[in-house]
């Protein structure tokens, strides 16, 4: 399933962002979304997931409480708010779908192109 990610750009710290993911395709609520991220020289890492029918969510502890994971299956859309963000959330951003019902899954089936955040001090 395509997916493109929009909303990223440069912030100061303690700013915000909303990223969107747009996803084609007929089955959107099938899938369990996620976000992920990767920062220079280190390897990517989740963020946070949501489950299918929006109900259940799961955060990285770096996130939590920060980072809100939302989605609107009418629009095949999945939104990542991040508020109070830090230099340390500057990343390539990516958005995934996974087919299962499982928010903790580590099993990606699709991922976006990416977009950047940058959060400077």
């Amino acid at each position: 399933v395509p997916l493109v990610e929009s909303g990223g750009g440069l912030v100061q710290a303690g700013g915000s962002l909303s990223l969107s993911c747009a996803a084609s395709g007929r089955t959107f609520s099938a899938y369990v979304m996620g976000w992920f991220r990767q920062a220079p020289g280190k390897e990517r890492e989740f963020v946070a997931a949501i489950s299918g029918g929006g109900l259940n969510t799961y955060y990285a502890n770096s996130v939590k409480g920060r980072f809100t994971i939302s989605r609107d299956n009418a629009k095949n859309t999945v939104y990542l708010q991040m508020n109070s963000l830090k230099p340390e959330d500057t990343a390539i951003y990516y958005c995934a779908a996974a087919v299962t019902n499982a928010v903790t899954t580590t099993l990606y089936n699709y991922w976006g192109q990416g977009t950047q955040v940058t959060v400077s001090s």
